[in-house]
Parts: structure tokens; C-alpha cells; sequence
């Protein structure tokens, strides 16, 4: 990423090498890509609706994404659906996925969860697993993809190696509290790893009334057998459905190289939190808005990269201000070409 991560998203694309023979090139590689991330923006979620977007564009966008142009008066020549098909499933989905997410430098955490593209199982294959990372404020960072019969265990020190995370607190389930994550994590990227001390907050939102009760231990003189361990943590939380009066109780655990120094309750609190903001931002966007789950692209590399466009899609809305994807879509289809 050195070099590349202020660039346009144009330009960052150019790095990518295209995955196309020679003589079956007709439609310069950047400009697929483009058109396909244009059509998802405006709510595209398959091949074939991302070629009638393709067919239907206006000459002005089809210019500024720098679709082919012939004859004397440079018509531009969309790509057809094949085209789009064969480039996206072909492209180096580790490559799309880091040049076109958002850098995390200088961010104050950075979230790391999987999911599952259920839609994309093919006969006895499993459903693409893919690990993405993302900031507290919402942009999406990368992805990658899990290998069949492995887990999210072995791509996280690759998934974010390309990153400077220097002073960002990283968050993760308890799936990814390994030994080897922590090391990878603060003595190679400087980055520091989440969680929580004593505090009591209440909220009342999305239907329920919530009460969590949070408490700190020290323990970076109790000979825990675990790299970088200042603090373990307990939070517990206790719910209560303001529709039904159902209450439920769970009780979490974590541990952080954050002392009680460095954070304040409140500010752990938060960070223990910001967990939620992949699930909720951009899992359960994807799933709802863009029907990821129900998507049939299943072979190549078609399900990484068609999820990586979904990613950018909701950066670019998010950066146009837009904090309903769904309405941003909507927006993005009656103007073409204008994200």
C-alpha cells in the first residue's frame, strides 16, 4: 500500500494487473471496473444487472469512467455483461480489496469479523468466508477470504500487514484472542488491542432498555500467561425488551494491553463497543441492502470481489453523506454516472 493509499481511486486501480489475455482485451480494464462499482452503487447485485446498468448509461458517464470510445466521434462502447462477468471474477480479489477500501492510519480502532456469503455454496464447496476490517467511524479497510477447510485464524495477521496501525486499537471476537494475534499486533504493527474497565451505563434505543455494569482487573503483575496483557475485563450487560418485558442477561470477558492509564472506563466502554459497528454497518448492510446472502455468483473470484464492490459502494455513500444506504442507492440510480 506504500506509495498508493492518497492516490484516486483511478489510479490506485491501475496498479492492478489485468487478469485478461491480450487478444481478448476490447474494453480498457480500469474502466470495467469502474462501470461495475458505478452499477452497485446504484443497487446492482448481479451481473446481469450490472450489464443493463452498462447498456443504459448515459455517453457522459460512460466517459467519465473511461469506457472505449470508436469511430470519429469517440461514442463511447459499454462493456457487456460477459465482459464484466469474466473481469470481475478473474481480478485479483486481495489486490481489489486493499486499493479500493479506506486507509486506517490515524483512526482511533479498527474492527475485524467474518461472514459467510451463503449464497455463493456451490454443489459440496462451502460458502466464501470472508474477514474484513473496519473503522470505528464506519469505512470499510480490506477483506479477504478464508481458505476452504481452515479458519479465520490464519488470515488475520495477513489481513491487515499492508496497514500502518500505528497507536489504533484493534478489536476482535474471542475467536482471534491468540497469542500470535497480540504479538502480530503490537510488537510489529504498534497497534493496541480492546477492551473495557469499571463503569455503569444505561441506554434506552432500537426497542430495549440496556444496563451494562463493567469491571477491570490489573494484571500485569500476575504472571498471566498471555503476551502484553494489562487488564482482564468483565461486562455485563442486562436487556429488557420495552415490548415484551423479557429480560436477558450476558456476561462478556476480554483482556487489552491498554492499562488504566491509558483509558478511562468510559473510553473502554466505547472501544468494547466499537466491535458491533462491522456487524451493524456493514454485514448487515450488505445483507439486507444488498441481498448478499441470496446472490448466486459462485465461482472464481466473483463472490470476494462482487462483496469488495459492496464495500465500496458504502464507503462512497458514506462519504457522500448518506447515512441510509438503501436512500443513497435510490439517489445513486436516478443520476447515472454521477457517483
Amino acid at each position: 500500500m506504500d506509495g498508493v493509499a492518497g492516490l484516486p481511486l483511478v489510479e490506485r486501480l491501475r496498479v492492478l494487473p489485468d487478469p485478461r489475455r491480450r487478444r481478448e482485451v476490447r474494453h480498457p480494464f480500469v474502466a470495467v471496473l469502474l462501470v461495475a462499482a458505478s452499477a452497485v452503487v446504484a443497487g446492482a447485485r448481479s451481473y446481469a444487472a450490472i450489464g443493463q446498468w452498462s447498456a443504459n448509461a448515459p455517453q457522459h458517464a460512460l466517459a467519465r469512467l473511461g469506457a472505449r470510445g470508436v469511430g470519429a466521434l469517440g461514442v463511447r462502447v459499454a462493456p457487456s455483461a460477459a465482459t464484466i462477468r469474466r473481469v470481475v471474477g478473474l481480478v485479483c480479489p486481495g489486490g481489489l480489496a486493499d486499493l479500493t477500501g479506506a486507509d486506517p492510519a490515524g483512526s482511533d480502532s479498527v474492527a475485524v469479523d467474518g461472514k459467510a456469503a451463503r449464497g455463493s455454496r456451490n454443489g459440496e464447496l462451502p460458502a466464501a468466508h470472508l474477514l474484513a476490517a473496519m473503522t470505528g467511524d464506519g469505512r470499510t479497510v480490506t477483506q479477504l477470504r478464508v481458505a476452504d477447510k481452515t479458519n479465520e485464524i490464519t488470515c488475520f495477521a495477513a489481513l491487515l500487514a499492508p496497514y500502518d496501525l500505528t497507536g489504533v486499537t484493534v478489536t476482535a471476537d474471542a475467536l482471534h484472542t491468540q497469542r500470535a494475534h497480540v504479538r502480530f499486533l503490537v510488537e510489529e504493527k504498534k497497534a493496541q488491542k480492546d477492551v473495557t474497565a469499571r463503569r455503569y451505563d444505561r441506554e434506552i434505543g432500537h426497542g430495549r432498555r440496556e444496563t451494562r455494569a463493567t469491571r477491570a482487573l490489573t494484571v500485569t503483575d500476575l504472571g498471566l500467561d498471555f503476551p502484553h496483557a494489562a487488564q482482564a475485563v468483565r461486562i455485563l450487560r442486562h436487556r429488557t425488551d420495552l415490548k415484551t418485558g423479557m429480560v436477558s442477561r450476558q456476561t462478556v470477558y476480554a483482556i487489552t494491553d491498554l492499562t488504566s492509564h491509558q483509558a478511562s472506563p468510559q473510553r473502554l466502554g466505547q472501544l468494547a463497543r466499537s466491535q458491533w459497528t462491522i456487524e451493524n454497518r456493514l454485514h448487515f448492510v450488505r445483507d439486507t441492502t444488498f441481498a448478499e446472502d441470496a446472490s448466486k455468483i459462485r465461482t472464481g473470484h466473483g463472490p470476494d470481489n462482487m462483496a469488495t464492490l459492496r464495500n465500496l459502494a458504502i464507503n462512497t455513500l458514506r462519504a457522500a453523506w448518506h447515512l441510509n444506504i438503501a436512500a443513497g442507492i435510490r439517489h445513486a440510480s436516478r443520476r447515472p454516472g454521477a457517483q
